[in-house]
């Protein structure tokens, strides 16, 4: 009895097991201290991590970690060691791009965990950087006993979103990639999407997900697991693990943009930042440009790419091509099925692609050599069907020959289904299936990026892995294209609707530029099939959808019966200073103002939705104490996109100063587009 009462008097005296076993907590705050980070572990011994903003949770508990194909998952048994800080405070100069300027301001926050022996016993450390806009995170495994090859089934990052809101997205792992319509729905009713992934939070927050830096992993995909909690999904692998690599290594930056409202979200240069320096040195020989093409003919059904009697690529046509492009100020001139293999069902069956063999009816030399003398380039295209086995084969002729023939920059493209890569195996004639944005295509992809450098050459590929900011390191990857362009207004009933370009802007362009391919001022398809979109819309498009090559794409005759908006065209930089979203709302309307890098003139415009709506844009940016004049390309009385009232446009030009304010009438799919020169 006696002992009995001791041993209940001892137990009243010990701490609280809560107290006992409490995990240690790190914390990180933005340089502005509205973010506030913390990492520790749970009652399941988890690492996990969750953040607020000015107070208040907005990401909840979520938890880090790696499935593996080949031992104990990295999910429990986490025990935190440690933490070290840093802060960067500086600025880089971007060579093209939409400003010249970058600030990269964040405080940076290193944990390490080690796991339970019992568990694996293995080594991770997570680096987090905060900014004042935003949030990124990578998983960093050191070198360590036990594990010299992490092969990885899946990764575990979780984002537990507390407010309710609004999503916008597009599927992952679908048949057609990105090339899909945007979805709106509540944030809980997202299923597996592709990032970026962009919210608007019912207190008027704005978030999107994303990633950077990816080099040498799968591209990831957002998961929603339950309510409005997500967690990261990789692209799949022929090989079963998704991811293999030998350590030490770091994995792409895991990044959610965060703002206030939608400019600070597109404004923002999260991605760019987390990625590493310029690794080329001078790409000064990349000359931002715009462009025409043999291309829209073959689009729209009119020419084919294959050899016949409609054959688009011929010899007499790109000189008639080249003329234009000559009189008009066009810098270059983007030729497809210029080359051999294009007979026959070559969609998914790239192998008959010969990339420095011309079709008989066209002669490259021939072809370079008069551009040249007119001052124009050419603008390559390897398509390669999907067969990267055959296209890595001749990789290095093929840019060789580029190079020899005065061609700086190429067009790729990898048109197959989703999962219909066909990749070199591991034998001599061996070939495997893999995805698009799977860790083999990732590597293709900076294969042809870094052999393009090594001969001066600057790449856009269709059908890409997404961009994740790589063009900082790499800034001859100038363009990409990753969701439905101006292609699919050529194809009647697939054609993009009038709210598509407004929600490219708070989407798939917050990860870089894209090749939209704008400019059809003719507004038609194949068959006459009408566009979405008024007139003054495809010149607002230009100052909306950003790419340092801008192309117009419309067939010649088309681009030069519309001699005023022809102008703006020529005129439009494709290299900016600064970008501003001066008006806009996600998915409705976009609004930009952008300065000229070479010049003092501003530009400003965007596109609308298919509500008629009048924005007051305030000219805020433009120099104290000049004048300016203000050319104004806008939507005419009566335009919509519903009727062929699409072509009507109107014209105006006035004076204003900094403050004053232009109020415009944006109709139904419509646009505008102002240029302001300064007044001489």
């Amino acid at each position: 009895m006696f002992r009995s009462l001791l041993a209940f008097l001892c137990l009243l005296l010990l701490p609280p097991a809560a107290a006992v076993a409490q995990a240690p907590v790190v914390t990180a705050t933005s340089p502005d201290g509205a973010l506030v980070l913390t990492v520790t572990t749970d009652q399941d011994a988890r690492a996990v991590w969750s953040l607020t903003r000015q107070g208040k949770p907005l990401i909840g508990t979520s938890g880090l970690g790696f499935i593996l194909t080949d031992g104990l998952n990295m999910v429990r048994g986490w025990t935190l060691l440690g933490s070290e800080t840093a802060a960067v405070d500086q600025t880089w100069e971007q060579p093209w791009g939409e400003r010249r300027f970058v600030r990269d301001h964040h405080r940076e926050l290193l944990v390490r965990f080690r796991q339970a022996d019992n568990q694996g016993g293995r080594l991770m450390n997570v680096r987090f950087r905060l900014f004042d806009d935003g949030i990124g995170f990578r998983y960093e495994l050191p070198l360590q006993p036990g594990l010299q090859t992490a092969r990885i089934a899946d990764e575990l990052s979780e984002f537990a979103i507390v407010p309710r809101g609004t999503a916008w997205w597009v599927t992952g792992l679908e048949w057609n990639r990105e090339e899909q319509v945007y979805q709106r729905s509540p944030i809980d009713a997202v299923a597996t999407a592709q990032t970026p992934l962009t919210m608007r939070l019912d207190d008027g927050t704005h978030l999107a997900f994303h990633e950077a830096a990816l080099v040498d992993y799968a591209g990831m995909y957002l998961k929603r697991i339950e309510g409005q909690t997500f967690r990261s999904t990789l692209a799949p692998s022929s090989q079963g693990a998704r991811v293999v690599r030998e350590l030490p290594f770091a994995t792409p930056w895991r990044t959610v943009r965060i703002a206030g409202n939608a400019a600070g979200l597109v404004e923002s240069d999260l991605e760019l930042n987390l990625n590493e320096p310029n690794r080329i040195g001078d790409v000064s020989w990349f000359k931002p440009m715009k462009y025409i093409g043999i291309w829209w003919g073959m689009i729209r059904g009119d020419w084919t790419w294959a050899e016949g009697p409609r054959h688009g690529a011929t010899t007499e046509r790109a000189k008639a091509y080249i003329d234009f492009a000559a009189r008009n100020g066009f810098g270059g001139l983007l030729i497809e099925g210029w080359n051999k293999g294009w007979n026959g069902d070559w969609l998914g069956h790239g192998d008959a692609f010969r990339f420095f063999e011309a079709t008989p009816d066209f002669d490259l030399k021939a072809v370079t050599d008069y551009a040249r003398q007119k001052g124009v380039q050419l603008i390559g295209h390897h398509e390669t069907g999907g067969d990267i086995a055959n296209y890595e084969a001749q990789l290095e002729a093929a840019m060789a020959l580029y190079q020899a023939r005065g061609v700086p920059a190429v067009k790729t493209g990898y048109v197959a289904h989703i999962g219909g890569i066909v990749a070199p195996g591991e034998r001599p004639g061996e070939t495997r299936m893999e995805y698009h944005e799977g860790q083999r295509m990732v590597q293709h992809h900076l294969k042809v990026v870094e052999t393009a450098a090594r001969y001066r050459i600057a790449v856009n590929p269709h059908e890409p892995v997404k961009d994740t900011g790589l063009r900082r390191t790499w800034p001859n990857w100038v363009a990409r294209e990753g969701a439905r362009g101006m292609e699919y207004n050529a194809w009647g009933q697939f054609a993009n609707g009038p709210d598509h370009e407004p929600t490219l802007v708070y989407t798939r362009m917050l990860s870089g530029p894209m090749d939209f391919t704008p400019g059809v001022l003719s507004l038609e398809g194949h068959d006459h099939a009408p566009l979405a979109s008024t007139l003054a819309k495809q010149l607002g498009l230009y100052l909306a959808l950003y790419s340092p090559i801008q192309m117009a794409a419309d067939f010649i005759e088309n681009l030069a019966a519309h001699p005023r908006e022809l102008a703006f065209i020529r005129q439009v930089p494709a290299d900016w200073a600064e970008s501003h979203l001066i008006a806009g709302e996600v998915g409705d309307y976009a609004i930009f103002a952008r300065k000229d890098r070479r010049s003092a003139d501003w530009y400003v415009g965007g596109v609308n939705d298919a509500t008629a709506r009048t924005v007051d844009l305030a000219l805020d940016v433009l120099e104290a104490g000049k004048t300016y004049t203000a050319t104004i390309y806008k939507d005419g009385e009566g335009a919509t996109y519903l009727t062929d009232a699409r072509h009507r446009i109107a014209y105006e030009t006035r004076t204003v100063r900094k403050g004053d304010r232009i109020a415009v009438a944006l109709a139904p799919g419509g646009g505008v587009a102002i240029r302001l020169a300064p007044t001489r």
